[in-house]
Parts: C-alpha cells; sequence; structure tokens
C-alpha cells in the first residue's frame, strides 16, 4: 500500500463514548430513547480528495481537495463504506441484494458504515443540551457566513469530542429509514449545510429523502463500530 493510499484510508476518527440520547420527531410529536454503544465517529465529513481517491469514479483529479464530497446519495455512500472496508482489510457491513432493494447492516463488522440517527446525534451534542454545542458562527458555515458555498472541512470549531463540522457545511446521511409506513425507502441526514438558515442548522433537525437523492450540500461521514 502507497504512503498516499495509506494516509488516505488512516481516516482520524474519534471514539465516542457509551451512553443515551433523546430523539423526537416533530412531525409526528414523539419521543423516544436510545442506549448508545461506544462507538468511532470520522472527525470530518468524507473529503472529494477521499471519495474519489479511493472509489475512482471521477477523471478529474481531487488531490488535496479538503472540501466534503457533495452529490452523494445514501446508496452511494452505502457503496463506499463497503469499498473502503474491503480495500483496507475489514469486513464490509453491509449486504446488499441482487436487485439492490434490501440492505442490512452488520453492526458487528469492523468495517465502515453509516452513523445511525442516534449516534449521530448524541455525537454532534457531545454532552451539551442546547440546539446547537456552541456559538452557530463559531461552529458552523450556514448561510449567513458561508458566502453561499461550500467550505474545507475542520475550519471551524469543534464541539467537546472533537468532531468538526457537525453542524453546518454539508447535510450527512445517517443509517435510519425515516418513517417507513409513510416514506417508505426514505433515508434520514442531519446537521444543516452551508445554504441552510440557522434553525436548521441543529443537533435535533432531521430531514429525510430517498436513498438515490444528491444534492450539492449533502454528503456524508464515516462511522465504525467499536470493538471494545
Amino acid at each position: 500500500m502507497s504512503d498516499v493510499f495509506q494516509s488516505l484510508v488512516d481516516y482520524p476518527m474519534v471514539k465516542v463514548p457509551g451512553g443515551e440520547i433523546d430523539l423526537r420527531d416533530d412531525r409526528t410529536t414523539s419521543k423516544w430513547k436510545v442506549e448508545i454503544k461506544p462507538f468511532l465517529l470520522a472527525r470530518y465529513p468524507v473529503t472529494k480528495e477521499l471519495y474519489f481517491a479511493i472509489s475512482q469514479k471521477s477523471s478529474i483529479s481531487f488531490d488535496e481537495d479538503q472540501t466534503p464530497v457533495v452529490n452523494i446519495s445514501w446508496n452511494d455512500a452505502i457503496s463506499f463504506c463497503n469499498l473502503l472496508s474491503q480495500k483496507v482489510g475489514l469486513k464490509a457491513c453491509y449486504s446488499v441484494s441482487n436487485d439492490g432493494e434490501d440492505i442490512i447492516c452488520d453492526w458487528d463488522s469492523n468495517g465502515y458504515r453509516l452513523p445511525s440517527e442516534a449516534e449521530w446525534q448524541y455525537a454532534c451534542k457531545a454532552g451539551t443540551t442546547g440546539y446547537t454545542y456552541g456559538e452557530l458562527d463559531k461552529i458552523a458555515w450556514y448561510n449567513e457566513n458561508s458566502g453561499g458555498t461550500i467550505h474545507e472541512v475542520g475550519r471551524k470549531d469543534p464541539n467537546a469530542w472533537g468532531l468538526y463540522d457537525m453542524l453546518g457545511n454539508v447535510w450527512e446521511w445517517c443509517w435510519d429509514l425515516y418513517d417507513e409506513n409513510v416514506y417508505g425507502s426514505y433515508r434520514i441526514f442531519r446537521g444543516g449545510s452551508w445554504a441552510e438558515e440557522a434553525r436548521g442548522c441543529g443537533a435535533s433537525c432531521r430531514r429525510r429523502s430517498h436513498p438515490s437523492f444528491i444534492i450539492d450540500d449533502l454528503g456524508f461521514r464515516l462511522a465504525k463500530s467499536s470493538s471494545s
């Protein structure tokens, strides 16, 4: 494995301790509590450099491009997690049916995956209790300070656990279905973006779309189950 490739796959991750988080759905006015096992979460959203170096889906060079990759569907993110796991000798988390309709996650796998929405919110809040984990201008790129564009990862203050860009810059896909009975296969994304108003950049703000949906302010972040 080359030094360049090794530097890409040795992705900086934070060990998130176990705990619990209260989730809510304002649409249905429902609330529920989720127990969180310790897990690993990347410090930054997946960048263009990492995504295109691993997937080799573009002839355009994105070397040293540290902006988050966007226009990535939930299906693309799942495929990338499996591909990266395979390239570095880890067990892929996701099993996909031949027609691509059924996807199962092996939560005991040591490979890369998307965080659950409970994991995402728990890690975003990092022990805080407010809608954001700090003053929004200091921690997030959103419509009032982004200049109408995406920004390199890690340029704003991290949360208390050392995670950057959890709010603003790009929305991030999570594993979960939104409401299967109402929305079918729609998946959840979290966190707000460079184009979003302040009210959309909060730890408990939930959005959803079809797993094939792509847009220029939606990306993803890598997670891994912890072995301890």
